[in-house]
């Protein structure tokens, strides 16, 4: 779960216009569940694919498949409908999720109470998937910009930059691009649910799981039933100021690690939380000046910043960091998604279609030298440039625009101290929905909440939204809690 949110990491902006969502004259009414594709290992976990439009403003036209599973309720006395999950991204794949999430700690009352259903989103995995035809170096990459120092460093990247977005734009699967976007999925979504035969769709979505989830309750507010949103982006998605926000996460968790390492010298990384902070920007130089084992600073930063994402990694990151600072063999790093490729050819496609970014050099330039000051973990690579600056101008429709209309059916919590989406950003999507949400903080650190953490204020408060359709009456801060 955690390494999903962590590779795919964020959301986008997306549009509601013309073209409302699903005509059901044209919306299969059945699914037919069998077994899961090869390499989805639970045995409780039952598969289909459902046909959708490429192009919902031609819902007859060219079709594209969506890979849908089925974590069914054991107990259909208590089955109150289905919760469609998604663990984040964009890029992220979701058939097995359902899975991950009852092995993970979902609540025994919760699946009886749902059909957890998991799908890959359109573009992922064995939905229709798209590439762009990204080289082993290029996927060694991973999805920050090398740190950049210097307005000349944003200008080299640039290069690097308008070479992905051109392979995208000129791959095999180019067609898909203006349609692999948040908004789509939404629709998918919906077809799902009208596929599946239900009135309403209830939602857990983690991480840009929590965009495309505002993004469907605003296209489809009257079809929504109880929606929980679990670490939160901003009302604007995964868009520049979400890019930017990454490195006010880093600034926001890396006190707790920081704490954590001083308060365990075994590991020679500084006995004060000061000294601990020094050592981070003292081997982010030296790798820039020479790389070790493969890891220079730009990828000692990334590697550092994802280990943030749960407390569990924390030893391995003080290990990683005691290792790069004697020279001695790096212990096994987190697994990679098994098509790296895709993960991020995906991602750049939702992020890239759903919004416009900054399109000069000069934009970034001045991003970065404003971030480099304010986040200087982070910012140099945070705010500089990547492929949407140079993504082709196909963009269908405007982004959607989150706000207050509709039901008071929306749960969102989060911790205080995020790196993958801080806690500023969930402010804002928090008083964008106004009447519509609640919020639940929860006095730790990590990325996602439910039913990962050890808060059982904030869990408690989620369990009980999704079965008995309580929400705390007002926005509820949890206090911190023993992770023991």
């Amino acid at each position: 779960m955690r390494r999903t949110l962590s590779l795919a990491l964020a959301a986008t902006a997306v549009a509601v216009t013309a073209i409302p969502g699903v005509s059901l004259a044209t919306t299969p009414d059945t699914v037919r569940w069998g077994p899961c594709p090869e390499g989805i290992a639970s045995p409780r976990l039952e598969c289909s694919t459902l046909e959708v439009p490429l192009d919902y403003r031609d819902p007859d036209g060219r079709q594209i498949e969506i890979a849908i599973s089925r974590l069914a309720s054991e107990n259909p006395s208590q089955r109150r409908g289905v919760l469609l999950t998604n663990p984040g991204g964009p890029g992220g794949t979701g058939l097995d999720y359902p899975a991950l999430l009852a092995g993970s700690g979902l609540p025994q009352k919760v699946l009886d109470s749902y059909d957890v259903i998991g799908f890959d989103p359109r573009g992922v995995g064995r939905s229709t998937p798209v590439t762009c035809d990204l080289t082993p170096e290029q996927q060694a990459r991973r999805n920050f910009p090398p740190y950049a120092h210097t307005a000349a460093d944003v200008a080299r990247e640039a290069r690097y930059a308008r070479t992905v977005a051109e392979q995208c734009a000129t791959s095999r699967t180019a067609w898909m691009l203006p349609h692999t976007t948040t908004a789509n999925t939404a629709r998918d979504m919906d077809r799902i649910r009208a596929a599946l035969g239900e009135r309403k769709l209830s939602y857990l979505g983690h991480s840009y799981g929590t965009y495309l989830g505002a993004v469907y309750t605003t296209m489809f507010p009257k079809r929504g039933d109880r929606v929980v949103l679990d670490s939160n982006l901003g009302p604007g998605g995964y868009d520049v100021t979400a890019m930017r926000l990454f490195a006010r996460g880093m600034e926001d968790r890396f006190p707790d690690f920081a704490a954590f390492a001083a308060a365990r010298p075994e590991y020679g990384l500084g006995t004060t939380p000061d000294q601990v902070t020094a050592k981070f920007f003292d081997l982010a130089k030296r790798l820039e000046a020479k790389p070790v084992q493969g890891i220079d600073g730009t990828l000692f930063r990334g590697l550092t910043f994802e280990y943030l994402y749960s407390d569990a990694t924390m030893p391995l990151l003080a290990v990683t960091w005691q290792a790069l600072e004697k020279g001695r063999p790096l212990p096994p790093t987190l697994p990679l998604p098994e098509n790296i490729e895709n993960s991020m050819a995906s991602r750049f496609s939702v992020i890239c279609s759903d919004t416009r970014w900054p399109g000069t050099v000069q934009d970034y330039q001045r991003d970065v030298a404003v971030d480099r000051l304010k986040y200087p973990m982070l910012g140099g690579s945070t705010a500089s440039i990547g492929p949407c600056a140079f993504w082709p101008d196909k963009q269908v429709e405007p982004p959607v625009r989150i706000g207050d209309r509709g039901p008071s059916n929306v749960l969102m919590v989060q911790n205080e101290r995020d790196p993958g989406t801080p806690l500023a950003g969930a402010q804002k999507l928090r008083n964008a929905f106004g009447k519509r949400a609640t919020m639940v903080t929860a006095d730790q650190g990590g990325h996602g909440v439910y039913p990962f953490g050890p808060n059982t204020c904030a869990n408690d408060a989620v369990t009980a939204f999704l079965t008995t359709g309580q929400r705390p009456p007002q926005d509820l801060a949890c206090a911190a809690e023993p992770s023991e």
